[in-house]
């Protein structure tokens, strides 16, 4: 029955147009794509945990609600969303997650300053990567 879910997940992904899909749980990592090469289940040993980023300042940091291709801005605009300096309100959209035809906004959960920007426009993330700093105001 594990085998007809992996199958069936997998032809949902190709049917979204969704290249790779990670999934993480504790001790266990599970990454499909549409290469057979991509496909992988990882014990424990496998999986490697990031280490957090030093902060300078007292903030927080946003991370990917999913997985996605992380965009500062609209596909169809130039200005990033929300670059380093700019001031944002409670539920601003920061960021976009771009998941197939799927534009999945990142908001601000609390009113402050963008500080910084763990990844560049356009890179592929998995869910809970750090996406971007905000320091309060």
């Amino acid at each position: 029955m594990w085998i007809d879910s992996l199958q069936q997940l997998s032809a949902s992904l190709d049917d979204a147009g969704i290249g790779l899909l990670e999934l993480r749980g504790p001790g266990v990592l599970l990454r499909l794509g549409r290469d057979a090469a991509d496909v992988a289940a990882v014990g424990e040993q496998g999986v490697a945990t990031p280490a957090p980023l030093p902060r300078t300042s007292p903030g927080l940091t946003v991370n990917a609600p999913s997985a996605g291709v992380f965009l500062h801005a609209h596909p169809m605009q130039s200005t990033p969303l929300a670059a380093v300096g700019t001031q944002v309100q409670v539920g601003a959209t920061i960021g976009l997650l771009q998941i197939g035809v799927l534009l999945l906004p990142v908001t601000a959960p609390r009113a402050a300053v963008v500080a910084g920007l763990h990844v560049a426009h356009g890179t592929l993330v998995g869910y809970g990567t750090p996406l971007v700093d905000l320091d309060a105001n």
